[in-house]
């Protein structure tokens, strides 16, 4: 087992149920539907990817490969980038700020990160002999 990315993953997950419960509860009287949505897509591609770090972690015992671990990296990442500006933006616009300076950028990049880390599990898996 990858202990890192099981330690990780437990931690995201957590996280994500702790957002959920604060979006559903402490932001829907203060945000938009539209607002609302933004940050509970964060908060279900933090829980998917955390749960997708529980499986890199088990997946490598398996599958002791670099790949495996380079998955796990970039599930991280994309978890930081994708649903952390999601989480960002909706910050911002609590607060009034339209403007994003560049911070939805983030957003796909964080998707790339996870597509990555999708693919390169598969190449972990189907590598082994």
């Amino acid at each position: 087992m990858y202990k890192q990315a099981l330690i990780t993953g437990v931690l995201f997950s957590a996280l994500a149920v702790i957002l959920g419960a604060f979006g559903a509860h402490g932001l829907k009287p203060l945000l938009t539907p539209e607002q609302l949505q933004t940050f509970e897509t964060g908060v279900k591609y933090e829980f998917y990817h955390g749960l997708a770090l529980l499986a890199t972690g088990i997946i490598y015992s398996s599958f002791p490969l670099k790949l495996i671990k380079a998955a796990s990296t970039c599930f991280i990442i994309g978890i930081v980038l994708f649903s952390g500006s999601l989480y960002a933006m909706t910050a911002l616009k609590l607060q009034g700020d339209v403007g994003l300076g560049g911070l939805g950028i983030l957003t796909p990049i964080g998707g790339l990160f996870f597509i990555t880390g999708w693919l390169l599990m598969l190449l972990g898996i189907v590598r082994k002999k």
